[in-house]
């Protein structure tokens, strides 16, 4: 055999956060993004007040938190395109949940234990998302994948030059290309996302997956043919 093995799937259950979870949240976080200031028990208490649904955990036999997941539903006319994480959480506190007027899921975090990456977790929690705005009857999920692999090429090309080639397969990004492969497509790239992440020097792709029970023409409309993904090809 060649190449790196995989890591071995993990048997877990997505659901929802419950009070007795936020230590294990932090701790997870910590242990994702060291360094960055973790979610706080009051935030992650907030977020339950305000959309329990949106909140999810992947949980293993034993009882450990490998993953984490946060939601909210957003109006998104209320908000620019080039918009950044905090416009879109309102600093991370989710009071800005709108159920009623909103049609898009947007996806806050998604983080798995660096250890076991590739285990399977992470596309566990994504489809529980996707699940969630079927159930809720939501036109997209739209979220920014932060550009985890872009200091890398930074002195080499622009943050949009980049993505473009990830889209195009001749570049991966540990982010980005999990979420291409997810369904997800890009939209537009936008800077000062998350503007202390030292991967993504604060680059995010703006992406998109569309309800197919509900998207139409219309949500597919005006999309930027740079960030297309490539077409099968015929011999």
């Amino acid at each position: 055999m060649t190449g790196a093995a995989r890591a071995p799937r993990r048997v877990v259950k997505v659901r929802q956060v419950e009070s007795r979870d936020f230590h294990a949240i932090i701790d997870l976080c910590l242990r994702t993004y060291p360094g960055v200031q973790p979610w706080s028990e009051t935030a992650l208490s907030r977020h339950l007040e305000i959309f329990p649904e949106g909140q999810l955990v992947a949980e293993e036999r034993s009882g450990a938190i490998l993953g984490y997941a946060a939601s909210l539903i957003v109006n998104w006319d209320d908000y620019a395109s080039g918009g950044t994480w905090r416009d879109f959480t309102d600093n991370g506190m989710f009071t800005n949940h709108d159920p009623v007027r909103g049609r898009t899921l947007y996806g806050a975090e998604v983080m798995v234990d660096p250890a076991i990456r590739g285990s399977g977790v992470g596309g566990k929690l994504y489809d529980a998302r996707r699940k969630l705005a079927e159930r809720f009857g939501l036109a997209r999920i739209r979220a920014g994948a932060r550009l985890r692999g872009y200091h890398r090429y930074a002195k080499r090309m622009s943050a949009e030059e980049y993505t473009i080639r990830v889209v195009r397969g001749t570049l991966r990004d540990p982010t980005l290309t999990f979420q291409l492969n997810r369904g997800f497509e890009v939209l537009a790239v936008v800077e000062g996302y998350l503007r202390h992440d030292a991967e993504s020097l604060g680059w995010a792709a703006l992406i998109e997956w569309l309800n197919p029970a509900v998207a139409t023409d219309a949500h597919r409309a005006g999309r930027d043919p740079r960030f297309a993904k490539p077409g099968p090809t015929s011999e």
